[in-house]
């Protein structure tokens, strides 16, 4: 196994210090997975600027929420499962929806179990969505700019979670409380 340096501010590649910086910034520390990523400073932009930009899709909190955990759960990301259930917490989703994605169980709305379903074929099937579960995903009121902003999480979500499965990242402190297996 190749060790992966957590970087810090002073030990990043120069291209990577404003990155973390500004992971600093936003979230008052610098993430281990921020800290792997700065290694290369291109994957750690890039994975910053999609995490913005997921921020800004047609979904509300919980159906991001929804988006994000799922594809998570389905990678089984010992890192951001819990990173995800914290910022959850922090974007005030209730806790009913952020049990049941990370324990795969039923949501009490049906829009959210659609919106699960959609999202993990298109995970599974790399893109591929049957008609049967387009009409369903349509007949809950999405769009297509949903189906492209599911596209886009999940390329977010591609980067991080095998980040976290190559380097084995760990869970920083704030985090820990979430803990998830």
């Amino acid at each position: 196994m190749t060790d992966y340096t957590i970087h810090n501010i002073e030990t990043a590649p120069e291209q990577s210090k404003p990155l973390l910086e500004g992971s600093q910034k936003s979230f008052g520390m610098i993430p281990n997975l921020h800290g792997v990523m700065a290694e290369s400073p291109q994957l750690l932009e890039g994975y910053q600027l999609l995490h913005g930009l997921a921020q800004k899709t047609a979904f509300d909190a919980e159906e991001l929420t929804v988006v994000w955990q799922s594809i998570n759960v389905e990678h089984a990301c010992h890192y951001c499962v819990p990173a995800h259930t914290g910022i959850a917490k922090s974007m005030n989703v209730d806790d009913k929806v952020i049990d049941a994605v990370r324990n795969e169980t039923a949501f009490e709305n049906d829009k959210l179990n659609v919106l699960r379903s959609t999202t993990l074929e298109i995970l599974a099937e790399r893109g591929h969505l049957s008609p049967q579960q387009q009409q369903a995903f349509f007949e809950a009121a999405y769009t297509n700019q949903h189906i492209l902003d599911i596209v886009l999480i999940l390329s977010q979500k591609v980067m991080s979670n095998y980040v976290n499965h190559l380097a084995e990242t760990p869970l920083d402190k704030p985090f820990q409380a979430f803990e998830w297996q």
